[in-house]
């Protein structure tokens, strides 16, 4: 079964758990299901692009505050993100083997930026390394906060796509 017949399928309350599986703002979640029947998964996938294109402000924080720190602990986050934690933990496979500079640069890093912005720093992990996260980290921290809200959109429209390609492979 495509992604779209499966989420055509679903009652509404069980589609919105899902979308919001892979991206935490209501309001694109709420859009999401208001755009259903999907003719196909490229509709899926073009109507979550569209539709987060014109997130607000509001929506792209209520996003981001569904994302585990890159480099927390995954075991304390699993409670707090049960149904998120095993595809933060595999975006976040790139924190495999790290060593223990990098982790804790991340981890002060994390608190340096959420302190200057007031969210999480969000980035597409997938296939990215310990090193590259914390440079990118490190080079957003400069941004003034409307370029890193935005920049923090892009990265969460990514995450969006990969988290819809996730539901896909696993409701076949």
């Amino acid at each position: 079964m495509s992604l779209a017949a499966w989420l055509d399928a679903l009652p509404r309350e069980q589609a919105a758990d899902a979308l919001l599986r892979c991206c935490g703002a209501r309001r694109w979640v709420e859009a999401m299901l208001a755009a259903r029947p999907f003719a196909s998964d490229a509709a899926v996938f073009a109507a979550a692009e569209r539709i987060w294109d014109r997130a607000t402000p509001t929506d792209v924080r209520e996003a981001l505050a569904q994302h585990p720190e890159i480099g927390a602990d995954v075991e304390a986050l699993r409670r707090r993100f049960a149904t998120t934690a095993t595809w933060s933990q595999g975006e976040q496979a790139g924190m495999q083997g790290a060593d223990d500079a990098t982790i804790i640069a991340l981890r002060d890093g994390n608190l340096r930026y959420r302190e200057r912005f007031g969210h999480v720093f969000v980035v597409c992990a997938t296939g990215k390394g310990a090193a590259e996260m914390l440079a990118l980290l490190q080079a957003r921290l400069g941004n003034d906060a409307a370029k890193e809200l935005d920049i923090a959109r892009v990265e969460q429209g990514k995450i969006t796509r990969l988290r819809l390609e996730k539901l896909r492979d696993e409701n076949p």
